[in-house]
């Protein structure tokens, strides 16, 4: 198995090897479980879910979304700045009641047993989970990857509950007229040249899911190969993953693909997306709901803002110095301030 290039495979060995021999699983385990963490069957399917109240006068509910292939993982470290600033030298009054629900069919939550599953049902199940489940009657909402899909549906047909969302990850088109710029012309360009070199994982999951999720199943190393690489890929590590994931993080996220044998499951949301006509897919109606966009420089797509504010109600956009796809970890002093800045002004 290769990672990305060559010495790929000496990477996945020496991963490996960490897993087999030093990494412990239940250090880790006990870490997460220090968290309050529930199930909650919603649409006829488990949600596992993490729910830590905010420590200030008026926390505002914030659902955090993940996507593929990450984990609540994402943003676990996250949780104490956010639901309590003031013991990390942050304002009280910029506390939230932080949600995190694992995607259906990742990690602890249920493995979907019928069709129709997409980024639209997830967001209704997630807006249920919020409102009739949790009780808050609105709430802001973030998310990148998946997380940032369902987050787009939330704002999108469920804003009546929504303070706001926080994106780092948007597919804008250019806005209406613009279409045949120049700047429309190159960006599309761009894009079509990453589905080229890059979105082999996406067809082949969206369209044969089973194909490789059967042997990763079976396959420590080859899970290891298959999501890793993205990390290596996806974020602002010039090459070598480790300089932003250690092995120990990087086992934990696997593990939530690995322990609950969610691969397979995970896979299908790009099946049922593709099926649908939502993958990789702007937003048919601008989205009303106030909005922040964080650009990230290592994004796998380009977010220009003006496309963003054609398309969306753009309060906040923060060209970010550093940075790539799974922002939570690879900046999460400059991901946190901005999500503190935007909710900031909608309390």
């Amino acid at each position: 198995m290769m990672l990305g290039g060559r010495g790929g495979d000496a990477q996945v060995r020496a991963l490996c090897e960490h897993w087999r021999d030093h990494y412990d699983w239940r250090k880790h385990e006990a870490e997460l479980n220090r968290h309050p963490q529930f199930m909650c069957e919603v649409d006829g399917l488990d949600i596992h879910f993490l729910h830590v109240r905010g420590k200030g006068p008026a926390p505002i509910p914030l659902v955090l979304t993940h996507g593929w292939p990450g984990s609540v993982l994402e943003f676990v470290h996250l949780i104490g700045p956010l639901t309590d600033p003031a013991a990390y030298g942050g304002d009280a009054g910029d506390a939230f009641d932080v949600v995190i629900p694992a995607l259906p069919g990742y990690g602890f939550s249920g493995k979907p047993r019928e069709v129709g599953w997409t980024p639209r049902r997830i967001a209704a199940a997630f807006d249920h989970l919020m409102v009739k489940e949790l009780g808050y009657a609105r709430y802001g909402a973030q998310g990148g990857d998946w997380g940032g899909f369902v987050t787009t549906m939330l704002g999108a047909e469920h804003a009546k509950h929504l303070i706001g969302i926080h994106l780092n990850l948007a597919f804008p088109l250019p806005p209406p007229g613009e279409e045949d710029t120049e700047e429309a012309r190159a960006i599309q360009a761009q894009r079509a040249e990453w589905q080229k070199k890059e979105a082999g994982y996406s067809h082949e999951q969206g369209t044969k899911p089973m194909s490789l999720a059967v042997a990763q199943a079976d396959s420590p190393a080859g899970i290891a190969a298959w999501v890793v690489e993205k990390f290596r890929t996806w974020s602002d590590c010039e090459g070598e993953v480790e300089r932003v994931f250690s092995k120990d993080w990087l086992l934990t996220n696997l593990m939530f693909y690995w322990a609950p044998n969610s691969i397979a499951s995970a896979a299908s949301l790009y099946s049922e997306a593709m099926q649908e006509g939502q993958l990789a897919k702007a937003p048919s109606e601008p989205v009303r709901v106030p909005t922040a966009i964080a650009a990230f420089p290592k994004e796998i797509m380009p977010m220009p803002e003006r496309w963003c504010r054609a398309w969306f109600d753009l309060r906040r956009y923060t060209e970010m110095p550093r940075g790539g796809h799974f922002a939570a970890v690879e900046a999460p002093e400059l991901f946190l301030d901005d999500v503190r800045a935007f909710f900031r002004a909608r309390r």
